[in-house]
């Protein structure tokens, strides 16, 4: 869907710029509240925002692509992402008072210059299940 590009982008940094625009789509539309924004868990491993829709806790990683040439901003999504995004929410949920919750993966594609007056966005619920082997045992 094509929305409204709300943020310019400094610079090069289109990455923070794609985080901005998604973070802003997901409160604004999809009325979900974020608990947190680029957020560190462990070492390396980092999750875009981590959400909250009513009783799951929403991991999200944001792509953005100036065009569609080099493929689909989810394609970079590999198994080695997933691994590291299952990794941080495991570590995330651990590190929580009460850890019984639902966990979800979402990816929010963004492609388009900062620049634009528009750009096209698009949500993809529960993009992928945990991985690596992990699991949730308390």
């Amino acid at each position: 869907m094509k929305i409204k590009n709300p943020f310019k982008a400094v610079g090069l940094d289109s990455g923070s710029w794609g985080e901005r625009v998604a973070a802003r789509y997901v409160r604004k539309q999809l009325g979900f509240k974020i608990l947190g924004r680029n957020v560190r868990v462990g070492d390396h491993d980092e999750v875009d925002l981590i959400c909250r829709d009513r009783d799951t806790l929403v991991f999200v990683e944001v792509k953005t692509r100036s065009s569609e040439r080099h493929g689909r901003p989810m394609d970079s999504v590999d198994a080695r992402k997933r691994r590291a995004l299952s990794r941080a929410a495991v570590r995330y949920v651990k590190k929580l008072k009460n850890p019984r919750v639902y966990i979800r993966f979402d990816v929010v594609e963004i492609i388009g210059k900062s620049d634009l007056a528009e750009v096209e966005l698009h949500y993809i619920n529960d993009a992928f299940q945990l991985e690596g082997g992990y699991d949730f045992y308390w």
